[in-house]
C-alpha cells in the first residue's frame, strides 16, 4: 500500500513553503500527499503581501472529505492563521484519534511577515499542541510560546522544550537550531518520558532558507506514514532538510530569500526514460 500524508496548511504562492513545499517533500519521500487549505497568501521570496483565511467550516468539510476515502497514515499543520481555525482543525480531527500530528506552530514567514493572529497563540498553545505527537518550534516560537526570553544556549533550549511538554501536554517536542549562534545546527528531540536525542549537523552559511520548518515537519510526517517510529522519522528528516538546504543555497530561485531544494534526490536520479 502506497503511504499517505496530510498536510493541514497555508498556500504558498512562490511555491517554497507552505502546501506547495509539504507536498513537494511528501512526493520526494515517496509518500502520497493529500492537502487542506487553510489560508491563501500573496507570497514570494521576498515577503508576505496578503493572507486570506479560509472558513473554518469549510477547513472541517476539506478534513473529512479526504479522511473519508484515503488511509492517512500521518498529518501535519503548518500555518491555521485564526484560532477559529485551529478550534475546526482539531476539534475534527478527534474523530480520527489514531492518526499521529507533527505540529509546526507557525507564526511568524522567514520574510519576519506575522502569519498567525495574535488572539491565536493561546489556541495554539492549549487547544493544538495536546493534541500533537510532535512539536517542531524554533528558537523564537518556543520562546514565544513559553513568554519567555530566547533560549541562548543548549541547556536553556532542553530546559525550554521540556517546559513546553510538560505545560502544555505535548508527547514531544524537537527543538530547531537553526536560529541558534553555535557553529552546528543542533536539534533536540525531547520526549514527555524524559529522553533527549541530539542532532548535530554543520550550519550552512545561505539566507536561501525559506520553507525550512515546513519541509523539516512534512518530512517527519511523510516518514511517520511509512510506518517508521518517531526518532527514525526525525533523524531521516534532519538529513533531508540538511541536504535541500545545501541544494537551495547552491541554485537560488527569486530575488529574496529563496527556498531549500525539496526536489534534489529527484532531479538526481533522473525521470524514467
Amino acid at each position: 500500500m502506497v503511504p499517505i500524508a496530510l498536510t493541514i496548511a497555508g498556500s504558498d504562492s512562490s511555491g517554497g513553503a507552505g502546501i506547495q513545499a509539504d507536498l513537494k517533500t511528501f512526493t520526494a519521500l515517496g509518500v502520497y500527499g493529500a492537502s487542506v487549505l487553510t489560508a491563501l497568501t500573496a507570497q514570494n521570496t521576498q515577503g508576505v503581501q496578503g493572507v486570506l483565511p479560509v472558513e473554518p467550516s469549510f477547513v472541517t468539510e476539506q478534513i473529512r472529505s479526504v479522511m473519508s476515502d484515503l488511509e492517512v497514515g500521518a498529518a501535519k499543520t503548518g500555518m491555521l492563521a485564526t484560532a477559529a481555525v485551529i478550534n475546526a482543525v482539531v476539534t475534527t480531527l478527534k474523530e480520527f484519534p489514531e492518526i499521529p500530528l507533527v505540529v509546526d506552530p507557525v507564526m511568524v514567514a522567514t520574510s519576519g511577515d506575522v502569519l498567525l493572529q495574535a488572539d491565536a497563540i493561546d489556541a495554539v498553545r492549549h487547544v493544538l499542541l495536546p493534541r500533537a505527537r510532535l512539536v517542531t518550534p524554533n528558537l523564537p516560537e518556543a520562546a514565544r510560546l513559553l513568554d519567555a526570553t530566547l533560549a541562548e544556549t543548549e541547556a536553556a533550549v532542553e530546559e525550554q522544550g521540556r517546559e513546553i511538554c510538560s505545560r502544555f501536554g505535548c508527547k514531544a517536542v524537537l527543538m530547531k537550531g537553526g536560529h541558534g549562534t553555535s557553529v552546528d545546527a543542533v536539534d533536540l528531540l525531547i520526549e514527555g518520558s524524559g529522553k533527549t536525542l541530539r542532532l548535530s549537523t554543520p550550519r550552512i552559511d545561505t539566507r536561501h532558507t525559506h520553507g525550512t520548518g515546513c519541509t523539516l515537519s512534512a518530512a517527519i510526517a511523510a516518514l511517520l506514514a511509512t510506518g517508521a517510529d518517531l526518532e527514525t522519522a526525525v533523524q531521516r528528516a534532519k538529513a533531508f532538510i540538511q541536504d535541500a538546504i545545501e541544494h537551495g543555497a547552491r541554485n537560488p530561485i527569486g530575488k529574496g530569500n529563496g527556498p531549500v531544494d525539496h526536489l534534489y534526490a529527484i532531479r538526481r536520479h533522473g525521470p524514467p526514460v
